[in-house]
């Protein structure tokens, strides 16, 4: 097939968008990409890119078409424009990009903003190409969430835009099962409604193997010393609920074997880093800052917990975050702040303990009680983990089942 993959986010940036492509060319497929300038997380364009645009103009044997895009840099106002910017030179340029290509197959990664399917839109029309839509991010539930939409009027706008994509997809995949109804609601019907989970990324592939031998934990994170290591990994944003994260930390103050560790960045870590040095934390939470998906393992394997929260929330609930797959495939024991599909994961697996979101007195519990289990408790914990993050969600699985959707988009 000649596939065309639009995405506002790609490498050398972090997203499952990569391994889809590289998994695509593997099969021999003829994969095209149009996305953006790279400039995610740090708001800024990528230093080597800026230095030399002409290294990323292919990936894993597929070809990758870049329109301007505006920095997200930092406050609401410039994300909102990065947004726009794709939409307004994919539109506009992107067709002149790929002027003389034909396609069988268009395919659109939608991690917010969903606005990134208008080129996409655009494309099919003039590609005459069937339009597949992966949704990570369910708007406008997720703007509702995160205070980004705060009115009736403006939930009914972004809604009648989702409206205007869904309506125009082939198909439409979903990353939780949840994401059914509201998709349903805007969409008019479900029938082009297909689940398609997250899964871990290729860099812990070694770690899903169940003989395979632990990678060295990271040194950042050992010569911190004995104690009882929770990580947190990612994003550190509004709808990770960091407050409760603190308080959860200032709550288990007293156990001087249990630390939190933060692996990560985003656009709420300069607050945090200030939350912590008020409220005088700064020896229960370390902030690791950011680091490259390769080094993950490392720091997963320097790990006694592994930590993943979300704001108490309806969109939420719905969620699956991508993170849970990964600390799965690790083999560590999971504690989890969270409701609904995420929850639900983390008790079917066995592999650790929940507290539900924004429940701070819960999750200190929920450590202390993880804290004091015998080490071969929770090493059955990570086993169980294991085997059902291999179960579920094994990516050559579920990458034949996207190759198949994208022959035949209304296949059942």
């Amino acid at each position: 097939m000649r596939i065309l993959v639009v995405s506002q986010y790609f490498w050398p940036e972090t997203f499952r968008v990569n391994e889809i492509v590289s998994e695509l060319t593997a099969r021999g497929h003829e994969v095209t990409v149009l996305t953006g300038r790279p400039n995610y997380p740090e708001g800024v364009l990528h230093p080597d890119f800026a230095a030399d645009p002409s290294r990323f103009s292919r990936y894993a044997g597929a070809d990758v078409l870049r329109v301007p895009l505006r920095p997200r840099g930092q406050g609401s106002l410039k994300l909102v424009l990065n947004y726009w910017s794709f939409v307004f030179w994919g539109c506009l340029k992107g067709p002149w990009l790929l002027r003389g290509r034909g396609f069988d197959a268009i395919f659109v990664f939608e991690t917010s903003p969903i606005t990134s399917a208008l080129p996409a839109i655009l494309l099919k029309w003039i590609k005459r190409a069937p339009l597949s839509m992966w949704v990570l991010d369910l708007w406008p539930d997720t703007l509702q969430a995160v205070g980004m939409v705060k009115t009736e009027r403006q939930l009914k706008a972004v809604g009648l835009l989702c409206r205007f994509i869904y309506r125009r997809c082939d198909l439409i995949l979903g990353q939780s099962r949840a994401f059914i109804e509201p998709i349903r609601r805007w969409a008019g019907s479900s029938e082009r409604f297909r689940y398609f989970p997250q899964w871990s990324e290729e860099v812990f592939d070694a770690n899903a193997a169940p003989a395979a031998p632990a990678p060295a934990p990271a040194p950042e994170v050992t010569a911190l010393g004995p104690g009882f290591n929770i990580i947190f990994a990612g994003n550190i944003g509004d709808a990770q609920d960091f407050p409760s994260l603190l308080r959860a930390a200032e709550l288990t103050r007293d156990r001087e074997d249990i630390r939190w560790v933060i692996v990560g960045d985003g656009r709420a870590a300069p607050q945090v880093r200030a939350d912590i040095e008020r409220l005088g934390l700064s020896r229960n939470i370390v902030m690791l800052g950011r680091h490259p998906v390769e080094r993950m393992p490392a720091f997963f394997a320097a790990a006694d917990a592994l930590l993943v929260s979300l704001k108490a929330e309806p969109i939420f609930a719905m969620t699956i975050p991508g993170k849970v797959q990964s600390y799965l495939a690790a083999g560590k024991p999971l504690l989890g702040m969270l409701d609904g599909e995420g929850a639900r994961v983390i008790e079917e697996s066995g592999a650790g303990l929940v507290a539900p979101s924004g429940d701070a007195q819960a999750l200190a519990r929920q450590a202390r009680a993880l804290a004091d289990l015998s080490a071969e408790t929770r090493a059955r914990m990570g086993d169980s983990g294991r085997r059902y993050g291999a179960t579920h969600f094994k990516r050559a699985a579920l990458m034949t089942q996207l190759e198949g959707w994208l022959a035949n988009p209304l296949a059942t």
